[in-house]
Formats: C-alpha cells, sequence, structure tokens
C-alpha cells in the first residue's frame, strides 16, 4: 500500500507532468543520436491517410501529431481558459493587473531579444515568437519540487502568467502563422461553428455534439491553412461551464482529459520534435543566431520582461508583491517563465519545417529551459522559506493606488 500511495501522490501532484516531459525528451535525445535514428525518423515521416473516395487527410505521422494531438492539447488550454474567465483567477480584472502585464513583459522583451539577434537575418526572423511561450506544466513542476518554501501566492501568480501567456500564444498562432488561406475551406468550418453558436443558444449540454462538430471543424480549418489546433480553442469555449441539473460538463470534460494530455499527448508530442541530433553538432550550429536568440530570449528575456515589469509596477506603487513573496522569489519564479520547452517547441515546428533549422530550434529551447529551470530552482530553494517571506510582507507597507488594492498575490493569501 506504501508504494501505491507514494504513486498517487507523485501522479496527482504538479511535479508529475514535468517529470514525464523530460523523460520524454531525453529517450527522444538518445534514440535520434543512436543507432535508431533511422527507424526514429522513418517512423515520424511515416505517412498515414484518412481518406473516402480518394478525398481527405494524408500526412506524415509528425503532422498528425502537432496537428492532431495538440488540437486536444488545445482544447485543454481553451477549457481551462474559459473556466478560468468565469470563475477563476482571470474572472476579476484587478486580480489579473500584475501577472497579466507580467506577463505581457515576458512575452515582449523575449521576442525583442530575439529579433536583436537575428535581425537582417530573413532566414530566421520568422522565429521571434518562439521564446515568448511558457511551459505550464514544467514551471509548475519545478515549483513544485521546490516545496513548502515558496509562498502558495507564488504558484497562483505563475499559473496566472502562464495562461495568459498560452493566451498570448494562440493569438500569435492565429495572427503570425497562417500561410497559404483558403477562404473557401475557412468558409466550410464556419458551418459547424454556427450549429455550435445554435446548440449554446438552446442550451444542449450535451458535450458529444459539441466534440464531434469541433472534429468537422477542425478538419475544414487545417485544410484552410489556418492552424488547425486553434479549432481546439474554438471548441472549448463551447463546453457549457453549467447543465440544467447544475453539473459541470466544462469541469467533467476538463478532468477526464486532463491525464491524457499530460501524461501522454505532451509527451508524445516531446518525444516526437525533442531529438535534437547532436553528432557532427559544431560551434556553427551551437552558436548561430537562431539558437542563441532562443535561449537568450528564454532565459534573460522572461527574466527581464516579467521581473522588470513587477518591479516597475511595485515601484510605482499600482501593486504589491505577492503576499509572502520576496524580490528574490520574484526573481526565482521569473527565471521558470523562462522554460519554453512544449509551446517554444510547437511555435518552432510552425515558423522552421526545415529539419537543419529545425535542429538550432531544439538546441535553442531545449537549453534555454534547462538553464531556466536550473535557475529557477536554485534561486527559489535559497530564497527565504514562506513563513519568512510572509513575515516579511507583513513588516513592510507597500502603497497602492485607490482602485489597485486587489492583485493576483492577494487572492493568493
Amino acid at each position: 500500500m506504501g508504494l501505491r500511495r507514494q504513486l498517487d501522490e507523485f501522479f496527482s501532484g504538479d511535479a508529475a507532468g514535468g517529470v514525464f516531459l523530460i523523460l520524454s525528451a531525453a529517450a527522444a535525445m538518445m534514440i535520434a543520436n543512436s543507432s535508431l535514428s533511422n527507424a526514429y525518423n522513418g517512423v515520424l515521416e511515416m505517412n498515414l491517410s484518412i481518406l473516402l473516395n480518394d478525398e481527405g487527410l494524408s500526412k506524415p505521422l509528425i503532422l498528425w501529431i502537432n496537428d492532431g494531438l495538440m488540437a486536444v492539447f488545445f482544447l485543454l488550454v481553451g477549457l481551462e481558459l474559459k473556466r478560468e474567465l468565469l470563475e477563476g483567477k482571470l474572472k476579476n480584472p484587478r486580480d489579473v493587473i500584475l501577472p497579466g502585464l507580467a506577463a505581457v513583459g515576458g512575452m515582449a522583451v523575449p521576442a525583442v531579444i530575439y529579433t536583436a539577434l537575428n535581425w537582417g537575418n530573413p532566414a530566421t526572423i520568422t522565429g521571434w515568437a518562439i521564446p515568448a511561450a511558457t511551459d505550464i506544466a514544467f514551471a509548475l513542476g519545478i515549483l513544485a519540487l521546490v516545496g513548502s518554501r515558496v509562498p502558495s501566492s507564488l504558484k497562483i501568480f505563475l499559473l496566472t502568467l502562464a495562461i495568459l501567456d498560452d493566451m498570448g500564444a494562440i493569438i500569435i498562432i492565429a495572427l503570425f502563422y497562417t500561410a497559404d488561406l483558403k477562404v473557401d475551406y475557412l468558409m466550410l468550418a464556419a458551418i459547424p461553428l454556427a450549429v455550435m453558436v445554435f446548440l449554446n443558444h438552446r442550451g444542449v449540454h450535451r458535450i458529444a455534439p459539441i466534440l464531434l462538430l469541433g472534429a468537422v471543424m477542425w478538419v475544414f480549418v487545417l485544410k484552410s491553412g489556418v492552424h488547425a489546433t486553434l479549432a481546439g480553442v474554438v471548441t472549448a469555449f463551447f463546453i457549457p461551464l453549467k447543465d440544467r441539473y447544475g453539473k459541470s460538463p466544462l469541469h467533467a470534460l476538463e478532468d477526464g482529459l486532463s491525464p491524457y494530455v499530460f501524461y501522454m499527448i505532451v509527451p508524445v508530442f516531446a518525444f516526437a520534435n525533442a531529438g535534437v541530433v547532436l553528432h557532427g553538432l559544431g560551434t556553427e550550429e551551437l552558436f548561430a543566431s537562431l539558437t542563441i536568440g532562443i535561449a537568450a530570449g528564454l532565459f534573460f528575456g522572461k527574466i527581464g520582461g516579467v521581473l522588470g515589469v513587477t518591479w516597475l509596477m511595485v515601484r510605482m506603487g499600482w501593486a504589491r508583491l505577492p503576499n509572502g513573496a520576496t524580490w528574490m522569489h520574484m526573481l526565482g519564479v521569473s527565471a521558470l517563465a523562462g522554460i519554453g520547452f512544449t509551446m517554444s517547441l510547437f511555435i518552432g515546428t510552425l515558423s522552421f519545417p526545415d529539419a537543419t533549422q529545425m535542429n538550432e530550434v531544439r538546441l535553442g529551447v531545449l537549453g534555454g529551459s534547462a538553464i531556466a529551470a536550473v535557475f529557477g530552482y536554485l534561486v527559489l530553494r535559497m530564497a527565504p522559506s514562506a513563513e519568512v517571506g510572509v513575515r516579511k510582507a507583513a513588516s513592510t507597507d507597500t502603497p497602492i493606488t485607490p482602485g489597485s488594492t486587489t492583485t493576483a498575490g492577494q487572492t493568493g493569501a
């Protein structure tokens, strides 16, 4: 029973998803640099087709993973966004001010650093959004490893920041990663969307019709040139929060999907996309502007953006630090925001279909994320314990302007 209890505690904790991601990425790197590399690439390039009368979808397995399985990941992200907007951390706009602006800074500064290092290079400039992303599961996993030394309000701050970061990534994908737009398929995608609007208006509470219509919309969106994972987000917003019986279809679907997403879909995505080829790797690839731009953006950019905006907000008296947190805590959590991993790799696959460039993307994402994770963990381990932070916060009178007395940190008190 002891082992079973330990396993239950492990899988119910925030660290489990991060551990699975690390294992998947490590396995991909080992296989990509072994005698199994040809088989690994051959399986990922294997063509899979779903055809009806010679019409349908025919794609390599890697694209089924990136376009299909990741649509389910984005469905879960959409469910989380809707829940937080309606009844959670994003419901009260005042609670979003500090982590929201920190998220904006944490996306803008990495993009600026990447762009500065790749300015004048049209072959790499399109990857500017790669270091702007934060991996929720990985970041929260590292934070969980620190344990009770960090105040609970810090987890709320990081979670809110990462959720808003995901929202920003979704908008970036929609606006900047749409190629060869086919309006006819986009118009066809509007048909299942209209039916979902109708069902939502009529108060239909069953999940199955919405998911079926979402799958049809996914096919049409995929054919239109707009990235198909966005269909998952749109579908999520039509899942009812409450039904006529007082139950929550949204909560039920979110709880049902979470284990499959975090322990199967995201690790499979990492295994398929994190296979950095180290054989023959030289200083040219290691110090390429693409690699350095991503790594520097994730580490220096996230710290500069998140911590810089937080400092400015507190300095101007518009917000206060999360309850019990110190500036050392904020440095550590800002570094954890630099763990891009899943979302960064995903945006990388949209930016660079070329294998050589994608290897540099993997180097930058894995290197920058690893440095951010280790640095953030060590800083938080050395930071004052949560109890010390609470006593210090209680003795500090930080001025707050009227109308800004509620912050993300206070909601975690």
